[in-house]
């Protein structure tokens, strides 16, 4: 049996790290439902219902609704940080590096826009010690573009003044991109990842005459 799964939007997500099957199914379940409806406002029997099973079966699964938001959680983020990772250790400039980097994650976040949606926005529904986790995986994603971005403005591609703040505004900039997402829209994912990698690029002063060495530091505090 195939281990991707198709939510009611159209986006095939392979879940290959959710096994059995029934389990798979009731996290995209809640997928669609935590997007749709927000994690406070979605039960149990919401998530099963949609999945065709009954609510006991779920928790043959998952203890918790927490539970199946952490797995959700914890799988985007584990994808994101992928992405971010092979782009950040391929051959090549910083400026191929950070357009690859900034192309593949908008890609993802429009292309998988749903699941995108419950990784990035329901986060602060988690417990003290689930949430721990997923903002320590965070802190690996703004690492990995900081360090693209780090690379430029000592190499000269780049010009900027605040490492922190601009590495703050690509990765707000890209992650935003679920909200708004339409696959009825005018333009697919790979077409919105160009733009958004073209957009970074201008960001970050990619082709002007640098500024000088050092002003890509971290600003005092």
């Amino acid at each position: 049996m195939s281990t991707a799964e198709e939510t009611t939007g159209g986006e095939v997500e392979p879940w290959e790290e959710v096994t059995p099957d029934a389990a798979r199914r009731l996290l995209v379940a809640a997928v669609e439902a935590f997007a749709e409806r927000g994690y406070h406002a979605t039960t149990t029997r919401d998530i099963a219902g949609r999945a065709g099973m009954s609510p006991a079966a779920l928790y043959i699964h998952y203890k918790t609704k927490e539970e199946l938001l952490h797995r959700i959680s914890r799988i985007g983020h584990d994808k994101a940080l992928d992405i971010l990772r092979t782009a950040a250790r391929r051959d090549g400039t910083a400026t191929e590096r950070l357009a690859d980097a900034v192309s593949s994650f908008v890609r993802w976040h429009a292309g998988r826009r749903t699941t995108a949606r419950v990784v990035q926005y329901e986060l602060e529904a988690l417990g003290p010690d689930a949430r721990d986790e997923i903002f320590a995986l965070r802190r690996q994603v703004d690492a990995e573009v900081r360090g693209i971005i780090r690379n430029g403005v000592d190499s000269g591609e780049f010009d900027v003044i605040d490492l922190h703040g601009t590495t703050l505004a690509v990765l707000s900039l890209c992650i935003d991109v679920a909200r708004w997402f339409n696959v009825d829209g005018p333009r697919t994912p790979e077409e919105v990842g160009a733009l958004y990698a073209d957009l970074v690029l201008r960001m970050v002063g990619a082709g002007k005459q640098p500024r000088g060495r050092g002003r890509g530091a971290e600003p005092q505090r």
